[in-house]
């Protein structure tokens, strides 16, 4: 039976059990699309890895969640090439990564901050229904409407909804419907709904969010790299700041126990970045297609 290094890598913090949890699985070739599916749902994390030959480019990247593929996810990216510069496979510098949406530039500093270019950005502004999006967020009418901000969409790799709030309190205490929110993502042709506060917990913080993405499987992500690469997208495209910050700084995850950090730069591209770290390391058994065994995890 084939046996995978598999690895929990926790991205955007420093720190194990702390921001957004990816599956890394440094060595994907000769893996079936099943049995990267049957790995990702073994995991149950949000998104899981597979890293591949490329004739493209470096590397190239599959990514799953435990029910489907997707194109891509930030915070998987940024997890297995913290991985690999830690595990001394990559150095500092540019790599390129092959992607489902084109080939993508990854930079690593020194000291171990991992950066992604994101796609080109599209961001419309558009007139919501306050009450309907109220209510799947499970918000006061009023910290949406009283925002002067407009809603959006936004996309530089992956299109979310993006919902400006008030203030951190009833953002925090919002406890959305799955059902409602994968209605209103699909409405606007959206994998989910980004809605951010710039009334924050840190003070060296940008903005708050949090992020829903029940039509992925995700009823709520804990720290979103691609997510905040639409944001901060659509932060510059509707002038929400007299003069645009060098480097932005979104905190996620406080609401779930996983707090974490992403790091974006909007300017001439839209970078994201961020640390990470591993929390579990060990090998998968995983068996071919045909067999029905269950994958098993060993140390």
């Amino acid at each position: 039976m084939d046996r995978r290094r598999t690895l929990l890598v926790d991205a955007f913090t420093d720190t194990p059990l702390a921001g957004n949890a990816a599956g890394v699985v440094p060595d994907g070739d000769g893996l079936t699309a099943a049995q990267m599916q049957a790995i990702a749902a073994e995991l149950a994390v949000s998104e899981t890895a597979f890293i591949l030959e490329s004739d493209r480019a470096d590397r190239r990247v599959r990514y799953f969640t435990p029910t489907m593929e997707v194109d891509l996810c930030g915070h998987a990216t940024i997890a297995s090439h913290a991985h690999l510069f830690t595990d001394g496979a990559i150095g500092d510098g540019t790599h390129t990564l092959e992607t489902p949406v084109g080939v993508i530039d990854i930079d690593v500093t020194g000291d171990g901050v991992v950066w992604m270019t994101q796609d080109t950005p599209r961001v419309e502004t558009v007139d919501v229904d306050v009450d309907r999006v109220a209510t799947a967020l499970d918000l006061p009418t009023g910290a949406i409407s009283q925002v002067e901000l407009p809603a959006a969409i936004a996309s530089t790799g992956m299109t979310f909804l993006v919902v400006p709030v008030t203030f951190l309190e009833p953002l925090g205490a919002a406890d959305p419907d799955p059902d409602a929110v994968a209605a209103l993502a699909e409405a606007y042709d959206a994998a989910g709904v980004y809605a951010f506060t710039f009334d924050t917990v840190a003070a060296d913080s940008t903005l708050h969010g949090r992020c829903f993405v029940p039509g992925l499987g995700i009823p709520e992500d804990p720290v979103t790299g691609t997510a905040s690469g639409a944001v901060a997208a659509y932060l510059r495209t509707v002038d929400a700041f007299d003069s645009l910050p060098e480097q932005l700084q979104f905190e996620q995850g406080h609401f779930m126990d996983r707090p974490g950090h992403v790091l974006v730069r909007a300017h001439d591209t839209i970078q994201v970045g961020g640390r990470a770290t591993t929390s579990l390391d060990g090998d998968l058994r995983v068996p071919p297609d045909a067999d029905d065994e269950i994958l098993t995890p060993e140390g």
